[in-house]
């Protein structure tokens, strides 16, 4: 039996707080709900954080992360299902908010609502950090339908699952990048502390010098004394990509070359098919009208010629035309997507197909990411494999011909 600690709210608004010993988390929940309680967080009891001092986490957490908002969104939704009216279940959420930022927008949302404000009026105070514009609208959309509850239950889900597919991206790409990082640093520490040093004692010894060993102390030399004009080489280049992406004109350039790339092309393409596909299914489901969800998913596209694409559907449904063929008009989705969108709009479950879109390109990426970090690895490892493995030889020869001149 393992011991969770539970916070649940009764029927007048009250909370409490408390520990049970249950096989499961499922099991407390369902012991809660027998005793006329609504659960909010329950959670295996772990040992207890000091309060001693100030810990460095506490430092970091001033900005309301994915996970604070996907946590404020579940815990609100639950209150507001168990009948508490808004005012107070905001409330409640300001005492159970997991940063000051957080508690501190909660507290003004609050007030604005009490000040006659609607919920999505007073998110939308806080565009687009963290409330942004898909947030505000299925909000909007869940209190003209009378079903804001259920809509932030979807908005909940729908956030849940958009972390879980950053963080699996991020955890792929974690491995290589520290294996390139390690590997590059491996090789300036030899090539700017090592090699140097035998660079005394070849020409002390003086001789002749291998021609790879003379391309390793050309290579070094320069490192030790241009290394501030390859320093600002790459902070010039940094800050000339960030201009040039800081305009329209240029960010269109670069999305459309990042497109042109054979490997990347299919990865980049397939998530923000997945993110079109996700958002603008959930958006419909919740009430919103297909025009203003293309118009809040076009905001949503990372890529601004995909972009462009997500605006000319907004425009072909206006002019009558199905979703599908404006999506097959773009020549960007992928026909599996254009296919399935067609069965929904022909079946009238369009917001279901979408979200089945959305999962099916979410798996697709992470099984072809998969695929291109297990490629990546083994080609990290040969290149860094050769570069040392020629600074090993080029020394080897150097002693091997100091080895030869007559003493």
């Amino acid at each position: 039996m393992a011991v969770f600690v539970y916070r649940a709210a009764d029927r007048a608004g009250r909370t409490v707080d408390g520990v049970m010993e249950a096989p499961e988390a499922r099991a407390v929940v369902e012991r809660l709900q027998r005793d006329a309680y609504f659960p909010i967080e329950v959670a295996p009891q772990g040992p207890r954080p000091t309060t001693r001092g100030l810990s460095l986490p506490a430092l970091g957490r001033r900005r309301v992360t994915g996970r604070d908002l996907v946590a404020f969104t579940q815990q609100f939704a639950t209150l507001l299902e168990a009948g508490l009216p808004l005012d107070r279940a905001l409330a409640i959420q300001g005492e159970l908010a997991s940063t000051a930022r957080l508690r501190a927008l909660t507290g003004d949302v609050l007030e604005r609502v009490r000040g006659g404000a609607a919920l999505a009026d007073a998110l939308a105070a806080h565009h687009p950090r963290p409330f942004g514009r898909l947030y505000v609208n299925m909000v909007r959309a869940g209190e003209k339908g009378g079903v804001l509850e259920a809509t932030l239950k979807r908005l909940a889900e729908f956030l849940e699952e958009a972390q879980e597919f950053r963080d699996a991206l991020l955890s792929a790409l974690i491995y290589p990048t520290l294996l390139t990082a390690v590997g590059g640093g491996a090789v300036v520490f030899l090539m700017t502390f090592v090699i140097p040093r035998f660079a005394d004692i070849f020409r002390d010894l003086g001789g002749a010098i291998p021609a790879p060993t003379l391309v390793l102390l050309a290579v070094s030399g320069w490192l030790q004394r241009y290394w501030w004009a390859l320093g600002l080489g790459g902070l010039a280049a940094a800050l000339g990509v960030r201009l040039a992406l800081s305009t329209p004109a240029g960010r269109l350039q670069a999305d459309m070359a990042i497109l042109r790339l054979p490997l990347i092309r299919e990865v980049v393409l397939k998530t923000e098919v997945a993110r079109f596909a996700r958002i603008l299914g959930t958006l419909l489901k919740s009430g919103v009208p297909l025009i203003a969800a293309l118009g809040v998913v076009k905001e949503m596209m990372s890529n601004r010629l995909l972009a462009q694409a997500v605006a000319g559907l907004g425009d072909g449904v206006k002019r009558g035309s199905g979703l599908y063929k404006s999506m097959g008009e773009a020549r960007l989705f992928p026909p599996l997507a254009i296919h399935m969108v067609r069965v929904g709009e022909e079946s009238g479950r369009l917001e279901d197909m979408l979200l089945k879109v959305g999962a099916t390109f979410e798996a697709d990426t992470r099984k072809l990411l998969k695929r291109l970090v297990a490629l990546a690895e083994p080609c990290i490892i040969l290149v860094m494999g050769l570069l040392v493995g020629f600074i090993v030889v080029a020394m080897l020869l150097a002693i091997f011909s100091i080895s030869e001149i007559p003493l």
